[in-house]
């Protein structure tokens, strides 16, 4: 998966965040795999690709924090 911006994940649904939050902890198991076995060409992809973890991670975190806040507000004014 290509490198992700936080502007692009604030559009994506809290499934879909998940599926590709999945999707890149084995992508990243597997970079770790070959980081091991000396068969990555390029270590820095392993960095990348946490970087999209944690990027994923805020985006989720805020929207399920958003998502808390909206069920508050709706409980105060029944």
């Amino acid at each position: 998966m290509a490198h992700m911006k936080a502007r692009e994940l604030h559009e994506v649904s809290v499934e879909e965040l998940k599926k590709r939050l999945t999707d890149e902890e084995e992508n990243l198991a597997h970079l770790r795999f070959q980081l091991a076995t000396s068969q990555l060409e390029s270590p820095i992809k392993v960095r990348s690709v946490r970087r999209d973890i944690a990027r994923i991670k805020t985006v989720l975190r805020m929207k399920e924090s958003q998502s808390a806040q909206s069920v508050k507000s709706e409980v105060k004014t029944i």
